[in-house]
């Protein structure tokens, strides 16, 4: 079989800054690098801090890397417009990936999309208007410029064909996976709960504030659990978002200040002992094209409450129990249902692990495998 050669864009790619996209493609690369495909290589585009953030990836594959940070869209497109359109010329590649949402003006190689959502289309309040005017121009010509575009769920899929006008024989899912070999690491129970001030029983909801994420239903419930769980603490991770000030206001208005924990961004082993610890994961998002902390908490055994919206109920299936995103009534009797019931939990615990196992990085990296294979077929 003839060696196909792809080169994976990943000048946007600043670590620690570009959110779940991050996970979900270095995770994708790490599973390309577990199945060992004898027939594609992979040559990496990255900018200049991509190397410390993801030695593994950086050292598995080849590596071409720009003398740019990535942290300004200005000096990313021109990056891709000449340096690397120029090396991959060079390099006589089949395929560009573009795993960041966009393609370039100027590109000389074949194109496949992966596009994370369309969240754009679906809440433009939710985008200033720079941002939006940007998006509207760049994703649609984008999509119809790719031999391919890849969703990480049916639903983003679905939505894909119905806004862009793309062929669906043309967009294919290639879903979130965890890598069997990526470490399991987690901050020790003692250790995290000192760090973060954490005592006695708690929710955990690891999302940036971003207005769609919904973090007041959290903090709504949070109050109504308390008048029969008053011990009960809630966990805030994730970085601040533009939701932020208006989440701290509804925190001491209903005067819950001492029984909210807000970390920001932390590391992933201390997250993972956070999973390990809570009494069950919240996930009220209004929008998501996947929710790769719903999986993140089924594998470690945690319950989750997740919102019946967007690509939620796809990724948790029967796993976990499903409400409304703003059915703040819901969402207590849910919460009660899991504090309360110690077979209900273990049930949803053990169906997690067996979802959360459903979602490998294999499984992943053969359907991206074969998004790429799809690409260079001549129409």
């Amino acid at each position: 079989m003839k060696e196909v050669r792809i080169g994976v864009n990943l000048l946007w790619l600043v670590p620690g800054e570009v959110g779940g996209s991050e996970e979900y493609v270095c995770r994708l690369l790490e599973g390309v690098d577990e199945v060992a495909p004898s027939d594609v290589e992979i040559t990496l585009f990255a900018n200049r801090r991509f190397w410390g953030a993801h030695p593994r990836l950086a050292n598995g594959h080849r590596l071409e890397v720009a003398a740019i940070s990535g942290r300004t869209r200005a000096t990313r497109v021109a990056a891709e417009a000449t340096w690397l359109a120029a090396r991959m010329r060079t390099l006589d590649l089949d395929l560009a990936h573009h795993p960041g949402g966009t393609v370039p003006v100027r590109t000389t190689k074949p194109a496949m999309l992966s596009l994370h959502d369309l969240q754009f289309l679906d809440h433009p309040e939710f985008f200033s208007t720079l941002k939006l005017r940007y998006l509207r121009a760049v994703v649609p010509r984008s999509a119809h410029s790719a031999a391919v575009v890849t969703a990480p769920s049916e639903f983003v899929r679905g939505t894909v064909i119905e806004h862009l006008g793309i062929a669906p024989d043309r967009v294919l899912v290639v879903p979130h996976g965890i890598p069997a070999s990526e470490p399991g690491w987690a901050t020790p129970p003692d250790v995290v709960r000192a760090r973060y001030g954490v005592t006695g029983p708690f929710l955990l909801y690891p999302a940036v504030t971003w207005p769609h994420k919904n973090h007041l239903t959290a903090v709504r419930a949070l109050a109504e659990v308390g008048r029969s769980h008053p011990d009960v603490l809630l966990v805030l991770t994730g970085a601040a978002g533009p939701a932020e000030d208006v989440v701290n206001e509804e925190v001491a208005r209903l005067g819950l200040t001492g029984r909210v924990r807000r970390t920001g961004r932390i590391p992933a082993v201390d997250v993972n002992g956070l999973y390990d610890e809570a009494e069950l994961t919240i996930i009220p998002s209004r929008y998501e094209g996947f929710g790769i902390p719903a999986l993140e908490a089924m594998r470690r055994g945690c319950p989750v409450v997740a919102a019946r919206a967007t690509a939620l109920p796809e990724v948790v299936g029967d796993a976990a129990m499903l409400v409304d995103p703003d059915d703040v009534d819901g969402w207590v009797s849910a919460i009660d249902a899991i504090l309360t019931d110690p077979q209900r939990r273990e049930a949803l615990v053990t169906a997690g692990r067996s979802r959360a196992a459903s979602f490998s990085g294999e499984r992943a990296a053969m359907a991206l495998l074969d998004a790429y294979r799809l690409a260079v077929t001549p129409r």
